[in-house]
């Protein structure tokens, strides 16, 4: 069982209290403390040394955890990026699932490049408590429990969060060309709820990742699994992204998921998705089915979707 302070997450968080704008603080108990820059994309711009400097240094003013709401932590041009059949289980899933290619997940698990695909831009990304869909052109989805590394502008590690990279298992299974349909959408990202600073984690191979999914008020698939069995190691993944690219904003690199619930098992509308990482923290998002019950949830025009 994770406490109330693992729940929450400790480390930098992007906040709402009351009506005001989103802003960025540190989150140690029952505390936040505001720090001085004004986005996480500003400071993922920012190198390693001065990041840790301002995040140890906080500028602005307290308010209680408990008065305000957790959101994403990430926002402006920052972009979510992910890593595929980085670990046996997906390797072993993948291959299952697939109709005619089952091969192809099997060489990427083993080929020297890694697989690495866009999830989300940051305004698309669901934070603790927001909604998470399944795709309404789906009939078997799933979540996918990720440990996620935090990179600024220079590739440096600022620090790790979870991310709930929900897929579509028969979209993908169809066609491995189907990648982007069967993970990028609406409804189909969460982050959160902090990024815990990478200074403060000693060994990012030594993490348990924590799934349980609720129905009905019962626990309808629950598993764990061990960072310590992730095929690539975190830097590999980092050097890929940024070989030809650039990300002045910085980017959430989400690592591959080690625990994928059985065929025929799909995810509902109703259900509640909930992802632990013991020192990282605790993501909970209900689930919704479709873009429009998205849109409703949290409440958005019809022009907005």
């Amino acid at each position: 069982m994770t406490t109330e302070e693992d729940s929450r997450g400790t480390g930098i968080v992007r906040f709402l209290a009351g009506d005001g704008e989103p802003r960025i603080g540190m989150l140690a108990g029952d505390v936040i403390t505001g720090i001085a820059v004004d986005s996480l994309a500003d400071l993922l711009g920012l190198p390693l040394a001065e990041i840790r400097a301002i995040c140890q240094a906080p500028a602005r003013e307290t308010v209680p955890a408990g008065e305000v709401r957790l959101l994403a932590p990430v926002d402006g041009r920052t972009e979510v990026w992910a890593a595929g059949v980085t670990y046996e289980r997906s390797r072993i899933a993948r291959m299952t699932e697939s109709e005619e290619s089952a091969d192809v997940y099997d060489r990427v698990y083993a080929a020297e490049r890694p697989e690495l695909f866009f999830k989300s831009a940051a305004w698309r990304v669901s934070g603790p408590g927001a909604p998470v869909s399944v795709r309404a052109d789906s009939t078997i989805d799933v979540p996918e429990p990720e440990l996620a590394v935090v990179l600024n502008a220079s590739r440096e590690i600022v620090g790790y969060t979870i991310c709930n990279d929900m897929s579509s298992r028969s979209i993908e299974g169809q066609n491995p060309l189907y990648l982007p349909q069967a993970k990028i959408y609406l409804g189909g990202c969460a982050l959160g709820p902090s990024v815990r600073p990478a200074w403060e984690v000693p060994d990012p191979y030594a993490l348990t990742i924590e799934l349980t999914i609720s129905r009905d008020g019962a626990v309808a698939w629950a598993g764990s699994a061990s960072t310590s069995a992730l095929h690539r190691k975190i830097g590999e993944l980092a050097g890929y992204l940024f070989c030809e690219d650039e990300f002045p904003a910085g980017a959430v690199l989400s690592t591959g998921t080690s625990l994928v619930p059985d065929l025929p098992f799909t995810l509902q509308a109703g259900d509640e998705i909930r992802i632990a990482i013991p020192g990282i923290g605790e993501l909970a998002n209900p689930v919704v089915r479709g873009k429009a019950a998205v849109a409703a949830a949290l409440g958005l025009p019809a022009r907005e979707i």
